[in-house]
């Protein structure tokens, strides 16, 4: 049963909805999402870390992407306990809107590392020579650094307001609110969910159809790096589909609806449902990522494999060690992209 509200701060005329489809949706699909997702990712960064050397470029990039949904997951419980309780907030509006920003900005995070691994194979098969494929590792992480800022930068504005919404004796936390009455911010928070998502898949695309073009034209076939170059950029594309599309589309849909200059909240009542558990889809990306490190390296591969069997949990003795050592100086000739 939708309600309009004002909002405490600047008197606007929003639309506030229980939260009875949510609460029953949404819970069991993010406690699935977060107990993979800090698995899968809290695995990638310890092989990151301790058993993945030499790093190249493209590891600064695959480590900042699991560094960022890793942050995203930490959120993942409060937004649970949200919806459990009925869309009833109880953490304080400061963390309201600290969550919020977590969310979006690891969110934009993991899309821009994401396009930088697509853009990072692309150089590496089609412009082999390119000066771009000579940057260090230290190039890499300042490239790194820079888009950590510009995530931040894109979503620090939810940090300046307060996103609370009564309903009832219930205390709302959203940061997508459908108001009657837009401002500047919420055109800002609707523009940059959409661009960020559709700029970043045709940069994928591009990639993954210049990889694909170049396999066909050269006939590298056989080229076992060729085809795995473009079997990871495959399934970024993929992921971005899956896991962003749908959101996107029920954004635009509402901003579709309120160009018509509706004024009835309960017209939009199906279209904010749809739009937040398409949202919670996006947090899947976080819980499959993984397939993109599975898909990068076979190093990588080889110690994902050996943990999810429970093997590295047992002492190396000095053979496996010497084992080990070997499979990780024959990486730069196996890993090249």
């Amino acid at each position: 049963m939708p309600l309009s509200s004002n909002e405490e701060k600047g008197n606007l005329s929003s639309c506030v909805f229980n939260g009875d489809l949510l609460s029953s949706v949404l819970p069991p699909l993010l406690i699935v999402e977060f107990v993979l997702g800090v698995v899968g990712n809290g695995i990638a960064l310890w092989i990151f870390c301790f058993h993945f050397k030499p790093w190249k470029t493209s590891t600064v990039f695959l480590f900042n992407l699991a560094l960022a949904d890793f942050l995203l997951n930490v959120i993942l419980p409060f937004r649970t306990d949200y919806y459990l309780r009925n869309k009833d907030w109880i953490f304080g509006d400061m963390f309201c809107s600290i969550s919020l920003f977590m969310l979006a900005m690891n969110r934009t995070g993991s899309i821009l590392f994401l396009t930088a691994v697509a853009v990072d194979r692309y150089f590496k098969v089609v412009h082999p020579h390119h000066l771009i494929n000579t940057k260090s590792v230290t190039k890499a992480v300042y490239t790194a650094c820079a888009l950590w800022v510009l995530a931040i930068s894109l979503t620090v504005y939810l940090l300046t307001k307060s996103h609370l919404f009564f309903n009832g004796n219930l205390t709302q936390c959203d940061s997508f609110t459908i108001c009657l009455s837009s401002t500047s911010a919420d055109s800002w928070n609707n523009a940059l969910f959409v661009l960020e998502f559709c700029v970043s898949l045709s940069i994928v695309l591009y990639c993954s159809c210049s990889i694909a073009w170049k396999l066909k034209v050269n006939l590298l076939d056989k080229q076992a790096r060729i085809r795995k170059a473009v079997k990871l950029v495959t399934v970024v594309v993929v992921m971005f589909v899956v896991c962003f599309l749908p959101s996107n589309v029920t954004r635009i849909l509402i901003w579709i609806k309120k160009g018509k200059h509706i004024h009835d909240c309960a017209a939009y009542e199906a279209l904010d449902n749809g739009f937040y558990i398409t949202i919670s889809l996006t947090y899947l990306n976080s819980m499959l990522d993984p397939l993109v490190y599975y898909f990068s390296s076979p190093t990588f591969k080889k110690y994902y494999i050996a943990v999810l069997s429970l093997r590295l949990h047992k002492k190396e003795d000095p053979s496996a060690e010497g084992t080990s050592d070997r499979d990780t100086t024959r990486t730069p000739s196996a890993d090249r992209l």
